[in-house]
């Protein structure tokens, strides 16, 4: 077995690991990246935002349960997380509202990906693409490095100063699913890229780090229930991100969740449904302000009724309310108690008076026909569930302390996010620069 050494050895090459490649190159470090795909960027590449909440009493309301120093790590790094993709010659535009509470920058993920890499390479560094990690090499409780196989059977050791897990969750894989985000998990489409089936959660564990938190939920989007996805480019399309503006029932045909808190909080609350499907119920206002309209300024607007028709999901057409009163039996749904959740919501909405569940954002009635229904589902980008680190991005053991030598960073943590979310890229960029900057300190180097 041929054995080499580098100051940082990074397994996966997503933006997590890519950007702490560049950034650990940049810092003077000799780099490896590992990735058991064919090509780098994960699921970076399907994604166009970084955002997250623009302070830490902002981020404390909207994500109260999630880890405190990790949350505010990621608040008051952003700024430089964004200063660090100008400085690659990479365009992040001004700073737009995203979400009801969030601020972010747009960015082309794709040239930010390829421009790390050409970073790494040109640089110095190694990029190993299609090849498995085998295994942490751990001596003495500290890990040293690791064992790769490669698709050709060749295998190979390198050993590191200091290894970053950055494999981008577990999401690919039902089992871990079902463990540790809800029992039915595995019903839920995958809204990611393939590879990332809890590799690294798995080294980790067995390096003896902490994994956690229990119930974290994860972060996903409602999408129309039938419709399997045919290509990246459906992980945005077929989200149904208009959904907080909009009434969603379940199969009992009752209202269960604020949606106005947000589509990705909707998705997890319709997980732990009857079969973990609804019917998403819009107006023409909704419809043509939200459902044709750019979800957030600068994207492409798709008209995702429409869209859903064509693919053959579940979609109809009310011309009134009355009928509402006529779903199709053999969905499940019972139209009347559904009508009449719609009626009565619009006459909570038009007296002032709080529906049950509450409506803490778009309290305007959907008093405006046609009406516009899709039934939907709930499909899984990451958990939350993950490897537990500080932060400075050193992974924890089940003792709270670090474990010797070994970092994570983006989706294969967690801790971060409970139940709530605020950005899932902005988590991989600032804490793969922050995994870089810790290598390169000299306890990581001596």
């Amino acid at each position: 077995m041929h054995t080499e050494g580098v100051d940082l050895l990074i397994i996966g090459a997503g933006m997590a690991g890519l950007t702490a490649g560049a950034r650990a190159v940049r810092n003077g470090l000799s780099v490896a990246i590992v990735e058991i795909g064919a090509d780098v960027g994960g699921s970076a590449r399907f994604a166009g935002y970084a955002w997250t909440a623009p302070s830490r009493e902002v981020m404390d309301q909207h994500n109260p349960h999630g880890d405190v120093a990790l949350k505010h790590a990621l608040v008051d790094r952003f700024a430089h997380g964004i200063s660090w993709i100008r400085s690659l010659g990479v365009e992040a535009k001004d700073a737009q509202r995203v979400l009801s509470f969030g601020r972010g920058h747009q960015f082309d993920t794709n040239h930010y990906v390829d421009t790390c890499r050409r970073i790494i390479v040109q640089g110095g560094g190694e990029l190993l693409l299609e090849t498995h990690t085998e295994g942490l090499v751990v001596e003495q409780g500290v890990v040293v490095g690791a064992d790769l196989k490669a698709t050709d059977g060749t295998r190979r050791r390198v050993r590191a100063r200091t290894t970053l897990l950055a494999t981008g969750g577990f999401q690919g894989d039902s089992a871990l699913c079902a463990a540790h985000v809800h029992p039915h998990a595995d019903r839920m489409q995958l809204r990611a890229n393939p590879h990332s089936t809890g590799g690294g959660y798995r080294l980790a564990t067995r390096a003896g780090a902490a994994t956690g938190p229990d119930d974290a939920g994860f972060y996903g989007h409602l999408i129309p229930s039938g419709i399997p996805f045919a290509d990246p480019a459906d992980f945005v399309d077929m989200s149904l991100y208009y959904s907080e503006h909009a009434l969603l029932f379940n199969l009992r045909s009752e209202r269960f969740v604020d949606e106005t808190l947000g589509d990705h909080l909707s998705a997890m609350a319709l997980l732990e449904q009857p079969e973990s499907r609804g019917l998403l119920i819009a107006d023409a206002r909704v419809f043509r302000d939200w459902i044709v309209g750019s979800y957030v300024e600068g994207a492409v607007a798709v008209d995702k009724f429409a869209l859903a028709g064509k693919r053959g999901g579940r979609v109809g057409l009310a011309e009134d309310l009355d009928e509402l009163a006529y779903l199709p039996e053999e969905w499940g749904y019972h139209g009347e108690t559904v009508r009449n959740a719609v009626k009565l919501f619009n006459e909570h909405a038009s007296t002032g008076a709080e529906p049950v569940p509450g409506r803490e954002l778009d309290r305007l009635p959907l008093d405006e026909p046609p009406y516009y229904v899709i039934e939907t589902v709930p499909a899984i980008t990451f958990p939350f569930h993950g490897v537990r680190i500080d932060d400075r991005a050193r992974v924890l053991g089940e003792d709270g302390r670090p474990v010797g030598g070994l970092l994570a960073a983006g989706s294969d943590t967690g801790g971060l996010w409970h139940r709530a979310y605020a950005g899932g890229l902005a988590s991989a960029l600032i804490f793969g620069l922050t995994a870089a900057d810790t290598a390169a300190e000299p306890a990581h180097r001596s």
